[in-house]
């Protein structure tokens, strides 16, 4: 029970990339014991959404450059692969709920409706992910879309309720363009189409982060007063 509440804080932003995990605070704060509290941190420990930092304590991960690197390439490698074999073989349905979810995220205002545009953005890659037909790419791909990106884009404050810098126009381009090499059932097309697109979100995420101001890791413990905001999932 402790474990789930804490993830699923973590992964909607309530708990924020280096906040510091007090096991007295969350006992409290759960109405358990300091056992179970223990356990839960150790769990989440081993799935990365929190790290044991020596002789300080457990705090809410922070991404680094390299895992945003790493992660974008993860993606970019298993969903082109899933488009491939998706575009051999997707229904008429399917492209057109691509479409229609395309349509929406165009219609979406931002950065107002941002959290909304970020939800339909996930569905629309879970469309083509299923369209694979193939378990392991499915299976892969839910887990890295488990944790992200809602806890990704809590580590960039700047892109965290807006849009990263330029990203706007390229984004629907780019989703025109895999939807029109669904359209033609084109799987070189369309793995090509989601890689370069998952590329560029992942150079716009870089800049934004390289261009954020330097100030640390946020140092708030649970259990004290803070300002948080929600962020939605993103690209």
């Amino acid at each position: 029970m402790v474990a789930t509440r804490l993830r699923t804080e973590i992964l909607e932003g309530v708990l924020k990339p280096g906040e510091w995990l007090r096991q007295e605070a969350l006992s409290k704060q759960h109405g358990v014991s300091q056992t179970p509290v223990r356990e839960a941190l150790k769990q989440l420990a081993v799935e990365g959404l929190v790290e044991d930092v020596p002789y300080r304590g457990v705090r809410v991960v922070v991404l680094q450059r390299e895992d945003v690197e790493d992660l974008y390439a993860c993606r970019a490698l298993i969903e082109s692969r899933a488009a491939r074999f998706a575009a051999a073989q997707i229904t008429d349905d399917e492209i057109d709920e691509l479409e229609a979810l395309y349509l929406e995220m165009v219609r979406c205002p931002v950065p107002e409706g941002l959290n909304e545009y970020r939800e339909l953005n996930r569905k629309f890659h879970g469309v083509i992910t299923a369209a694979s037909r193939r378990p392991f790419l499915v299976r892969n791909l839910a887990q890295l879309w488990s944790a992200f990106p809602t806890m990704l884009w809590s580590n960039v404050p700047r892109v965290a309720e807006a849009s990263a810098p330029g990203r706007d126009e390229p984004d629907t381009s780019e989703h025109a363009e895999i939807v029109a090499a669904f359209r033609q059932r084109d799987p070189e097309r369309a793995a090509r189409a989601v890689h370069h697109h998952i590329e560029a979100a992942c150079i716009s995420l870089l800049g934004a982060m390289e261009s954020q101001e330097v100030t640390g890791p946020p140092t708030t413990q649970v259990g004290a007063v803070a300002d948080r905001d929600s962020s939605g999932p993103a690209e």
